[in-house]
């Protein structure tokens, strides 16, 4: 992909709420003339959605805007891995919601992650049901459709989106998608990449020790992790740790990685 200039990277505060979130909604990243050219071709794709990327060229476009080109840089690097992408659409109508479910099956890395960009051409406000996340649950490791006896759970946040946002995912974050209520199709395109580096350090690291970054990590938990809360928070700052590149730094609750380590 090439390098970007250093404010096309995300910010530190971006970051650490992807850290803390698993998910980071960056609205108005794509201008409206390539939103508007993608629609259309959503809209007369007739083949099957692994096949959109490839044989769309005003698509793969969008993902060469600078700030895009930025986000994905300061996630995966600078030559990231494709590894697959898909155009879902769901009809009007369409009453029938996803289970909860994680899409890493097998993941033996402790820290590094796959990126996953759902980018939305048009709005898709909550009736027209776009995609269910639960904040927090990609530090939570699952197999695959194994979470999917569960209905509502407390915290869980649907990614309403206007035409040009895209929403960056840690790949194991949870998610489903939701009936369509409206007279009018839902179209999101999903693209996954793998890391081409390691991801130490690759966004905008100006301010990554501030107190008010710092806090978003420290005050990340969530209602559903119940008694796990303070295991999770281990989980988040050990992540930061690894996107900072800074093994020194501590957000830990009770700065417990500082106090447990052991120094040969």
């Amino acid at each position: 992909m090439g390098n970007v200039e250093r404010h096309h990277l995300l910010t530190a505060e971006q970051m650490a709420r992807f850290v803390t979130d698993g998910f980071l909604i960056v609205e108005n990243i794509v201008p409206q003339d390539l939103n508007a050219a993608v629609l259309e071709a959503e809209r007369s794709w007739d083949g099957p959605g692994y096949n959109f990327w490839h044989q769309t060229e005003v698509l793969r476009q969008v993902f060469e805007e600078p700030q895009v080109k930025g986000a994905i840089q300061s996630f995966v690097g600078v030559n990231p891995v494709y590894d697959h992408s898909f155009l879902h659409i769901v009809k009007a109508h369409h009453l029938k919601a996803q289970g909860w479910h994680a899409d890493s099956i097998i993941d033996v890395r402790p820290y590094a992650f796959d990126v996953q960009a759902f980018y939305f051409a048009h709005d898709a406000p909550a009736e027209m049901g776009p995609t269910l996340v639960l904040p927090g649950s990609h530090l939570r490791k699952t197999n695959t459709a194994s979470i999917d006896r569960y209905k509502n759970i407390i915290g869980q946040r649907q990614l309403e989106a206007k035409g040009g946002t895209i929403v960056f995912m840690h790949h194991g974050i949870w998610h489903c998608a939701q009936p369509n209520h409206t007279d009018q199709t839902r179209y999101v395109f999903k693209l996954r990449l793998r890391p081409g580096q390691v991801q130490r350090g690759l966004f905008n690291t100006d301010n990554y020790t501030s107190p008010d970054v710092e806090q978003i990590i420290r005050k990340g938990s969530q209602a559903w992790q119940g008694n796990e809360a303070r295991l999770e928070h281990m989980q988040r700052a050990k992540l930061w740790r690894y996107v900072t590149g800074d093994d020194n730094i501590d957000v830990s609750f009770e700065n417990a990685l500082t106090r447990m380590s052991i120094h040969a």
